[in-house]
């Protein structure tokens, strides 16, 4: 009988998209990471995963609850991320040549979590159907993904915000010299919109709506035309308690998402800050690459380059820079120690 080679796998699990590079493939898969789960008889299931879970956000009749396993980069709830780490290993799977063995993965973590959340991620990922299982701090994968010279005794800055944390890594030598995490990203920018348009215009929106708002017109700061560019946003009057619609402009989202913003930069100062003289002498030659869904937000890359006094650039993919940087750790051996012992 043949036998197919084993396929090891590499995911980003990220607060708001998990993102699956399998060894030898690339990336397979990149979805929401949304569980719609339904209960019967006492018992829950697992509805739906991914993609078809998010469509159900907000939408779910009495029975069945969309859950995000993931808060702030870390698993708040075991049971439903096994379900969905599970979910995805077998569309991984099923897209290629079949596992004869338990594949071993590689999976990011944010670099300030702590030993007990580094050790949920690891049983949950062991529980899904993983063999070996191996951490990298999301720092040091996305500068591999965004092609630093990790492994150079050169000083690189990269700075990765993903939906639930901020992650600003000084990576030298194929280690961290000095990280820093903080839980603000794209989730808290989602918040922000929501409490803006309720505050000022008695109006209650869904997640979904406050990030379609912010993907569609969102900016770090206001510019000479945030002002004519603008969305509709539709939702519940709360005194009225009729659904409603109201325009808002990029210059009212900037205001509305300044916070999430200013406390992203301090971030980034902070680190600054305690990087070691010779590392930070490279960092302004080389500047801060950005990674992760919220390097997306238009003028953000601006606000750090005024806030900084150093060049800042948006990394290609940024999306997957985290994911390409687990799965290089597969595909090339010399990246193996930045692996996280564990």
């Amino acid at each position: 009988m043949f036998k197919f080679a084993s396929r090891d796998i590499a995911i980003d699990l990220g607060t708001a998209n998990t993102v699956v590079y399998v060894k030898g493939r690339g990336i397979v898969i990149n979805e929401p990471s949304v569980v719609a789960m339904e209960w019967f008889n006492g018992l829950r299931k697992v509805r739906a995963v991914g993609d078809d879970a998010k469509l159900m956000m907000g939408k779910t009749p009495e029975g069945i609850k969309t859950i995000r396993p993931l808060r702030a980069g870390v698993i708040a709830d075991l049971e439903v991320a096994e379900q969905m780490i599970k979910h995805f290993i077998s569309k991984a799977q099923a897209g290629g040549s079949r596992f004869t063995s338990s594949p071993e993965v590689v999976i990011s973590v944010p670099s300030g979590a702590t030993s007990v959340e580094r050790r949920a991620i690891r049983d949950a990922v062991s529980n899904a159907g993983a063999g070996k299982v191996s951490l990298i701090d999301e720092p040091m994968a996305a500068a591999i993904g965004a092609g630093l010279p990790v492994r150079d005794p050169i000083g690189s800055m990269v700075v990765d915000i993903g939906g639930g944390t901020t992650e600003v890594g000084v990576i030298s030598l194929q280690g961290l010299a000095y990280c820093e995490s903080s839980r603000v990203g794209g989730d808290k920018m989602d918040e922000a919109i929501s409490s803006y348009v309720r505050r000022n215009y008695n109006l209650l929106i869904g997640e979904g709506t406050a990030e379609r708002v912010k993907m569609e017109i969102g900016a770090a700061k206001r510019s000479q035309e945030s002002d004519n560019v603008s969305t509709y946003v539709r939702g519940r009057d709360v005194a009225r308690g009729v659904p409603s619609e109201i325009m808002l402009t990029q210059a009212q989202v900037a205001d509305a998402v300044a916070e999430p913003v200013a406390r992203i930069v301090h971030v980034v100062r902070s680190a600054l800050e305690h990087t070691q003289p010779e590392i930070a002498a490279d960092v302004i030659d080389a500047g801060i690459t950005m990674t992760g869904g919220g390097s997306l937000l238009r003028e953000i890359s601006t606000v750090l380059e005024y806030e900084t006094g150093l060049p800042v650039r948006v990394a290609d993919s940024p999306l997957d820079c985290v994911a390409l940087g687990a799965g290089q750790t597969l595909e090339d051996p010399t990246y193996r120690g930045a692996l996280v012992a564990f």
